[in-house]
């Protein structure tokens, strides 16, 4: 991974942090989950093409939590089950108040 391949990513997914210092590498999982998060289509292709499936799907699978849509597109892209994510047997695990 060098910095002349990184991907070309929109500043607005990052708003909160500063874009320009961001290290690619030692915050690669923090990256491939904002960009599943807030990103657009082209966005996330060139987070595959940078990280690469397996590094995306290690991060995907890991994360402590990803929303219910992302986890749909996470499972459609990388062609596993709910049961594969962390996040969701975490939920599993704490559900919600049951509401009347």
């Amino acid at each position: 991974m060098s910095a002349a391949n990184k991907p070309n990513l929109n500043p607005r997914i990052f708003w909160d942090i500063r874009f320009d210092e961001l290290d690619y590498e030692k915050y690669a999982n923090f990256i491939i989950e904002r960009v599943f998060e807030r990103g657009d289509v082209e966005d996330i292709r060139q987070v595959r093409r940078f990280y690469g499936d397996e590094k995306v799907g290690e991060a995907l699978t890991n994360a402590k939590w990803l929303a219910s849509s992302t986890l749909s597109l996470a499972k459609a892209i990388l062609n596993n089950e709910n049961e594969d994510y962390r996040c969701y047997l975490l939920k599993q695990s704490n559900p919600t108040h049951f509401d009347y």
